[in-house]
């Protein structure tokens, strides 16, 4: 069974960073994607960034001009920063992956989220 582990959530000041982290555990043979959503109380999820198992990024409107991602193949890890965080980042923030087993299976896996407050 293949697993998301997220850390580095928590409290940060306005105008500060965040370093998000999302390490996949299990039968996987190759990481297709990896994605970062987030979500406020009575909204939908929302697209922050994703990275392709090559490594290329796809920006959501919440990340673009302020933040980096990379994908680790070697120990399925995503790594999320953003910079300049504000008020409105405040938020619950999912890990997703689109994992190729080794049964050659595709499956979609969801983390349990970690919460993320932007506050001084």
């Amino acid at each position: 069974q293949v697993q998301l582990a997220e850390s580095g959530g928590g409290l940060v000041q306005p105008g500060g960073s965040l370093t998000l982290s999302c390490e996949a555990s299990g039968p996987i043979a190759t990481i297709l994607k990896m994605t970062w959503y987030r979500q406020t109380p009575g909204n939908q999820r929302e697209l922050v960034a994703s990275v392709e198992g090559d490594g290329r990024p796809t920006w959501g409107p919440p990340a673009k001009g302020r933040s980096h991602i990379s994908l680790d193949s070697a120990d399925n890890t995503m790594v999320l920063r953003m910079d300049n965080l504000k008020p409105d980042d405040t938020a619950v923030y999912y890990c997703n992956a689109d994992v190729e087993l080794t049964t050659r299976t595709t499956i979609t896996v969801w983390g349990l989220g970690t919460q993320v407050t932007i506050s001084s």
